[in-house]
């Protein structure tokens, strides 16, 4: 089933945000820090390794330069949020309550809390190596879902730890695994084998390590920076290293 693996990934985080969710509303505020403070860590060893995969950095510096100012001009981030802002109200009516009016107003657990939650957890299920070769791999060939299946697991307990610090919007996170990881892989099926060389795979990889690395600056709540406007460089990245082979450039 070329859709297998996305279906599995979808429920492992589905399930995990539902016990962290519960699991939250009894944690407290302490220990939802130091959980998200573990994540970020862990996303800053992750982000080392995929950034590791490059053959020359020049090629990830130009995919994120142009890739942000398309991100920038495209405002991602600001349209992100509004997507998680019209989730957070739409949730808040349907539950009955009352969205603070000033957003100099400390987010409430769970509810004021859905728009960076929906983006953190977004990016950091939907941006790395395992949603990339195991999408393809698994609109390739239908019947191997061995990358997504471990990537499952490893977002299924992640989902846990981010729902009981951030509150139900990793719940949302599920639309964003099926669109992303579902799209590349029916793409995949469609192209085939020749889509991206393994060499795009890991410029690809490589950026996506840049990224994953903003996403840990925010979780550490060093830096807050808009990551969404740096995805376009995911894009970027196999489009340069084609350019560069096209004019007899050798990379690496």
């Amino acid at each position: 089933m070329i859709l297998g693996g996305t279906l599995l990934n979808a429920l492992t985080v589905l399930l995990g945000g539902i016990c962290g969710t519960l699991l939250g509303n009894r944690l407290p505020e302490r220990y939802q820090r130091i959980i998200l403070q573990s994540l970020g860590l862990t996303t800053i060893l992750f982000s080392i390794q995929m950034m590791s995969s490059t053959k020359n950095a020049l090629i990830p510096l130009g995919a994120l330069m142009f890739g942000a100012l398309s991100g920038e001009w495209l405002r991602l981030e600001q349209r992100l949020e509004q997507l998680g802002n019209w989730l957070q109200a739409t949730t808040a009516r349907r539950l009955g309550q009352q969205v603070e009016a000033d957003p100099n107003t400390p987010p409430r657990r769970g509810l004021a809390t859905i728009s960076q939650a929906f983006i953190t957890t977004s990016l950091v299920f939907c941006v790395g190596p395992l949603t990339i070769l195991g999408s393809i791999q698994n609109g390739i060939n239908p019947n191997d879902i061995q990358l997504l299946a471990l990537k499952s697991t490893l977002d299924g307990f992640a989902a846990i730890a981010f729902a009981a610090s951030l509150g139900y919007g990793v719940l949302f996170t599920v639309v964003t695994i099926l669109m992303v990881q579902g799209g590349i892989s029916l793409l995949a099926a469609v192209v085939g084998s020749g889509l991206l060389t393994t060499l795009q795979i890991n410029e690809m990889t490589a950026v996506g390590g840049l990224t994953v690395l903003a996403v840990a600056l925010k979780l550490l709540e060093i830096k807050q920076l808009p990551i969404a406007n740096f995805l376009p460089a995911l894009l970027y990245a196999p489009l340069l290293v084609a350019i560069l082979q096209a004019v007899g450039v050798k990379i690496g």
